[in-house]
């Protein structure tokens, strides 16, 4: 009974000493995403969301500053801006949240208004310099999804699988949908 004790102890007191500086990329787990919240309450006013694409991160912020960070994936191993419908690439901007719906595949599904007319004009610049084919269309349907059933897995290993939209553990994807609204900003940048 004392040694049990005695390393439970041990355990519990290491636990002191580790800080949420020390989670990184390839560690990001449930149990560290705890560590990257800043509290267990709801956010508070005004909420905005910025996705680094290099660092596979979803930041969540609010009227008090940064609330929470979730581990993401995307479409193509190229984490270019998307260029055309069919490259698997997630699009790069200022985008806002335009409907939210439970999914049969993805858990929950948060539609953003791609393309928005930055993206137009980026799509149309491209086609003019040649760099994407004349008959290419710009595409649409990103949004910000859950996983399929069981493949949480996909999200601890940053393998991107998706078509181009953000893609999050299913609990995780469940705890933003309860408190974004329809109209949140949503900023993807590399």
């Amino acid at each position: 009974m004392k040694l049990t004790f005695a390393i439970s102890s041990l355990f519990l007191g290491s636990s002191i000493f580790f800080s949420p500086a020390a989670v990184t990329k390839k560690n990001f787990s449930s149990t560290s995403k705890q560590l990257e919240r800043k509290n267990y309450s709801s956010p508070e006013g005004t909420v905005y969301i910025i996705i680094d694409k290099s660092d596979y991160e979803l930041h969540v912020y609010d009227d008090k500053g940064w609330y929470a960070t979730y581990p993401v994936v995307f479409g193509s191993t190229s984490l270019d801006d998307k260029q055309m419908e069919g490259d698997k690439k997630t699009p790069e901007g200022n985008f806002k949240v335009i409907s939210k719906k439970l999914h049969a595949k993805w858990d929950r599904f948060i539609m953003l208004d791609y393309p928005t007319k930055e993206s137009l004009e980026k799509f149309k610049e491209r086609k003019q310099r040649g760099e994407i084919p004349k008959n290419a269309t710009v595409g649409g349907g990103v949004g910000i999804h859950g996983t399929w059933p069981h493949e949480d897995y996909q999200v601890d290993k940053y393998k991107n699988w998706t078509n181009g939209c953000i893609a999050l553990k299913n609990e995780d994807v469940e705890e933003i949908y309860a408190y974004i609204p329809v109209g949140t900003r949503v900023t993807i940048r590399k």
